[in-house]
């Protein structure tokens, strides 16, 4: 039978005791060890949140201590669909035997990763709803930021450039490989396992200097949150000759170890050819500071709610022409074309997020399958579009796909103007609420495009009033 374990009978704890803080080596992506609960999606995002001091201290507030002012409740801080919310728990974590069942560290003394899912948890409405995800989410709920999604098998001739350009600017990222029908978490020969979500720890180039070659070789650091010896072991695996090819100065600043702790570096062209799904957290403005960036700019934000209404504005994909129009309509104004582009075109990210949805699968509701298309406008002030302009304009660009997932974005190169962004459910007539993000390098003007409505007390037109109430007798029917 499980039992609940309170932490302050334990007699040592390193993660709370603000005096002993700096003087311990403090988080890691080694404290993150997945338990039984299958949220090993969670575990990831909270690995790379942990490469991230500053992220990390605001999530995770380390001035929480098991002496002064202790009053048994931990305090964690996550963006929750378009706003930051503190939440906080109580100093109990289920165990079984006396060990953590879920989430732990490698330090039988360390509980700051066991707390954080605890609040994770009650943010999502219990650990059940923890069960299966993608990394993106945790991501975004850790940073505020929003998550591109790449399929390697198709990757984009300047991936490395935006792996570069994300780990410089503290981006997130996490990737997986596919999943094998009708096998849970398979291991492939090469030691990487199918269906299961990997941290990104670091994108490098790293120099070569032998008799023989000199140059830089893209290379890719990831991190199983198992935390143990089920890593790749293809080239550059742990211990492999390649090494060799490096100084010892370069593998000191790479921060070289081949101990058996889940992580592992790889070239980027095997992490390529190995790996199929890639997925980037990209910062908001809200979560770093410019001396962050290192000389980089933030990205612009425009966020908005809304919601799809049954017989209102829940019109369905392109496909079903006749509602489509009634959906969400929003204004997107790009003005400045990016600061490293020759050809005069802006960087969009669109991303809308549906609300709500694992705290509702208690109710049978699961998530919808969403998407959005993108149209250009001659006239920059219309209001709202009507059938005819769907009918006969075609759109300039589109969601990657429509898919039943709590985000879906995308990234768009489009030249300066005024665009519609028109987000939809699959089909028509499913309600949900959501939430609608523009991330651009430069900044951007952009709001719904919907009708003003109100009441105009001057031309209101008063009724006369009733005339005296006329009195009628009763007659008894026989």
């Amino acid at each position: 039978m499980k039992t609940i374990h309170k932490l302050c009978s334990v007699k040592k704890i390193s993660f709370c005791k603000t005096s002993e803080w700096n003087s311990l080596p403090g988080a890691s992506r080694f404290d993150v060890r997945q338990g039984e609960l299958g949220d090993c999606w969670l575990l990831a995002a909270v690995a790379s949140l942990t490469c991230n001091e500053k992220l990390f201290n605001f999530v995770v507030d380390p001035h929480q201590s098991f002496t002064n002012n202790y009053c048994g409740i931990f305090k964690f801080n996550f963006w929750h669909q378009g706003e930051w919310q503190e939440i906080v728990v109580d100093d109990r974590l289920p165990t079984y035997r006396n060990q953590l069942v879920f989430m732990h560290s490698t330090e039988k003394n360390e509980f700051w990763s066991a707390l954080l899912e605890k609040a994770y948890a009650k943010l999502m409405g219990s650990y059940e709803s923890l069960k299966g995800g993608s990394t993106s989410e945790a991501m975004e709920d850790f940073t505020g930021g929003v998550t591109e999604m790449f399929d390697l098998k198709e990757a984009p001739p300047n991936l490395l450039n935006i792996m570069l350009k994300a780990y410089q600017r503290g981006s997130l990222m996490g990737c997986s490989i596919d999943a094998v029908p009708g096998q849970t978490e398979a291991e492939l020969s090469n030691g990487l396992i199918c269906g299961h979500a990997y941290s990104v720890t670091s994108v490098q180039l790293a120099d070569i200097k032998t008799a023989r070659v000199q140059g830089q070789i893209p290379m890719v650091r990831i991190r199983n949150p198992w935390g143990n010896g089920s890593e790749w072991k293809g080239a550059w695996s742990d211990g492999s000759k390649e090494w060799t090819l490096l100084s010892d100065s370069e593998k000191k600043e790479l921060g070289l170890n081949f101990d058996d702790d889940g992580e592992f570096w790889m070239s980027f062209q095997d992490f390529k050819s190995n790996f199929h799904k890639l997925e980037i957290c990209n910062l908001g403005p809200d979560s770093l500071d410019e001396d962050d960036l290192q000389n980089k700019k933030k990205w612009e934000t425009f966020k908005e709610h809304e919601a799809w209404i049954r017989r209102v504005n829940a019109g369905g994909c392109r496909n079903y022409l006749d509602t489509f129009w009634t959906n969400p309509q929003f204004r997107m104004t790009l003005t400045d074309p990016d600061d490293d582009d020759d050809d005069d075109i802006c960087t969009a990210l669109v991303a809308i997020l549906q609300k709500d949805r694992r705290k509702k699968r208690k109710e049978g509701l699961d998530l919808l399958t969403i998407g959005y298309v993108i149209y250009k406008l001659t006239d920059p002030n219309c209001g709202p579009l009507d059938m005819n302009f769907f009918k006969f304009n075609a759109s300039v660009a589109k969601s990657p796909t429509f898919i039943n997932m709590r985000e879906i974005c995308g990234r768009h190169k489009l030249p300066p103007g005024t665009y519609v962004i028109v987000p939809s459910t699959f089909e028509p007539h499913y309600e949900g609420e959501f939430l609608v993000r523009i991330f651009t390098e430069k900044a951007n003007v952009s709001g719904e495009i919907d009708e003003r409505t109100g009441l105009d007390e001057d031309a209101l037109v008063r009724p006369p009033p009733p005339p005296h109430p006329t009195h009628y007798r009763c007659k008894r029917v026989a």
